[in-house]
């Protein structure tokens, strides 16, 4: 005859921790691989209207315009690098981006 042995109040408790830790680990890494998957869905993509971003280079910077409403994005410290352009030269970048003929 068998004896069934019933597990006692510390293994359920050890049983029912483990899986809330790996419930939690789950989680975990499904939010960042959202997370991840999000962000690679706005990759250069225009923050206005969607359209797709084309890197250019002007005037030795590497600026983002957008293809669809023909706006102009700049990342960190490209406005620094296109204002020490001289200013006869600056005046001539910020009409070619916003295509106003000289």
């Amino acid at each position: 005859m068998a004896i069934e042995e019933k597990p006692s109040r510390n293994e359920d408790e050890y049983f029912v921790k483990q899986d809330a830790e790996l419930i939690r680990a789950r989680r975990l890494r499904l939010d960042a691989e959202r997370a991840a998957g999000e962000r690679a869905q706005h990759f250069m993509k225009c923050p206005k209207c969607g359209g797709n971003l084309k890197e250019r280079e002007y005037h030795s910077v590497k600026i983002d315009t957008c293809e669809d409403c023909k706006g102009v994005w700049l990342d960190a410290g490209e406005l620094d690098m296109l204002a020490r352009v001289e200013r006869k030269g600056f005046s001539r970048v910020i009409g070619d981006i916003l295509g106003l003929k000289e």
